[in-house]
């Protein structure tokens, strides 16, 4: 009697860069990488903030330093392509109908978007004052 062994496909490590979906969707995943990052550093000026002025200031200055306003376009850079492919993406999830016809892709994402630019002129407002 033979042992049976199953059959296992060779994958290369670079599969994905055969198919530009396969490219924007691993851009995307390492985007939140990027994104994680920046959070924790806001994060921690945060904690910062409420360990008293003086620790606050100390990181003020520490984020007015080349390394991180370089750091921060990055991060921005990232964030952004991050939220752009998000809200390219919320049709698939969001399968909404209105009057037995579903709702156009274009009608969601343009929500998101105006949605996005009422909630950060609120924010900013918040902070003005």
């Amino acid at each position: 009697m033979s042992i049976r062994q199953p059959y296992v496909r060779p994958i290369k490590t670079s599969w994905w860069l055969k198919n530009t979906f396969y490219i924007k969707y691993m851009i995307r995943e390492g985007s939140s990488i990027a994104t994680v990052i920046y959070s924790l550093v806001l994060l921690t000026g945060l904690f910062r903030l409420a360990q008293g002025p003086a620790t606050f200031a100390n990181w003020l200055h520490a984020m007015q330093s080349p390394v991180a306003i370089i750091f921060h376009l990055i991060a921005l850079v990232w964030v952004l392509y991050h939220s752009v492919t998000w809200f390219e993406l919320a049709p698939k999830a969001a399968d909404i109908w209105l009057g037995g016809k579903r709702l156009a892709d274009s009608v969601i994402i343009k929500a998101m978007y105006g949605l996005l630019i009422v909630v950060s002129v609120i924010v900013l407002a918040i902070v003005a004052i």
